[in-house]
């Protein structure tokens, strides 16, 4: 029977020692405590904090396990129920709005997972895929999240920065639609995100601090201004009462 991969077992070792570490570790203290080489660790570092389980950052740069990891078994049980609690809605909302309804959720400080996805059934649809991961700013999904965090204008920045734009947008201009966002309740990306597609987000409500997000994404043109103002604001009921 083949044995435990070694690279698997080496990137728990990581996480474990990081949790054992709260204040953090640099990369030559995890390398010299686990037995890796630098630049060995250094890799497995690197994806770890690629998958929101670990985190770099401060003065000094060290290395701390992620809330993430942390709150892995308690995070997943949550996720499970807010979607069985809320796709019955997304589905109708689908139907209703001939929209690709789908639910994110901030698995770290810097990226964001689809978690569900409810479809409309119409010939021609916008392909998502359940598992898939983009910036936590980028989207009307992240413009919604920020809305809702209060960041200052450098935590805004840096999550505009992590984005590659479709179509060119200002921060100027980014900023602009997350405090619109604040202030409608919902978000709305035309085609920067995705060329071709309009986004609407709007944060999941009663959730306390896990961040949770709607998204419903339409074809480019398919609506007119007041069509997007009524995806809006029903897409906002839908989050504040889910």
């Amino acid at each position: 029977m083949p044995g435990p991969v070694r690279s698997v077992s080496q990137a728990f070792a990581i996480l474990r020692l990081l949790s054992s570490h709260p204040a953090g570790l640099t990369l030559s203290a995890i390398a010299r405590e686990l037995g890796l080489s630098p630049s060995s660790c250094l890799n497995l570092l690197r994806t770890l904090v690629a998958e929101g389980m670990a985190e770099r950052g401060g003065a000094e740069k060290l290395y701390r396990a992620a809330a993430a990891w942390d709150r892995l078994d308690f995070a997943r049980g949550a996720v499970e129920q807010v979607i069985a609690r809320v796709m019955p809605a997304m589905r109708a909302f689908a139907q209703d709005h001939e929209a690709t309804v789908g639910l994110w959720y901030a698995v770290s400080n810097a990226r964001l997972e689809l978690v569900a996805l409810a479809e409309s059934g119409a010939a021609t649809s916008i392909h998502m895929v359940v598992g898939q991961r983009q910036p936590i700013g980028g989207g009307a999904t992240g413009r919604a999240l920020a809305a809702s965090e209060g960041l200052s204008v450098a935590d805004l920045r840096r999550r505009y920065d992590a984005v590659r734009w479709a179509t060119p947008l200002t921060f100027a201009d980014y900023a602009r639609q997350v405090e619109r966002a604040a202030t409608a309740g919902y978000a709305f990306d035309n085609g920067f995100g995705h060329a071709g597609i309009c986004s609407f987000g709007a944060k999941l409500g009663g959730t306390g601090p896990a961040r949770f997000c709607l998204s419903a994404s339409v074809f480019a043109g398919s609506l007119s201004e007041a069509g997007i103002v009524r995806v809006g604001e029903a897409l906002a009921s839908l989050a504040a009462s889910a």
